[in-house]
């Protein structure tokens, strides 16, 4: 049976792209817990993931940041639209197969090789 493929949007965290300067202010506070394979996502979940150009993708679930140092961060750009066939429902693994698409064209532009997700907290 194939797997339903599902797009997801990743919302910029600024115009003209993120950096590893963004990434540093978005995890200011938290402390890094032990890495997973897996998220939890839902349908809603593409307003919760950010491209970070050069570094990976972000992850927010509630109060958690899950960073995805991605094997191939240099093909990754805020302006892709990610396309993902999840082969776990309603989870995102780094075994999923997750395609990088040109925003106005659809054509697909590469693919990213998801790594172990590192969760982020706020320290107490």
């Amino acid at each position: 049976m194939a797997a339903a493929a599902l797009v997801l949007a990743a919302s910029p965290l600024r115009a003209g792209g993120n950096d590893a300067a963004e990434l540093d202010k978005l995890l200011a506070g938290r402390v890094a817990g032990e890495p997973v394979d897996c998220v939890q996502t839902d349908n809603h979940g593409a307003g919760n993931l950010t491209i970070i150009d050069g570094v990976g993708l972000v992850y927010r679930r509630g109060d958690t940041i899950y960073l995805n140092r991605t094997a191939n961060p240099e093909t990754l750009d805020w302006n892709d639209l990610l396309v993902t066939e999840p082969f776990s429902g309603s989870r995102l693994c780094r075994h999923d197969r997750v395609y990088t698409h040109d925003r106005t064209s659809y054509g697909r532009t590469g693919v990213v090789f998801l790594d172990r997700f590192v969760p982020y907290r706020k320290a107490s």
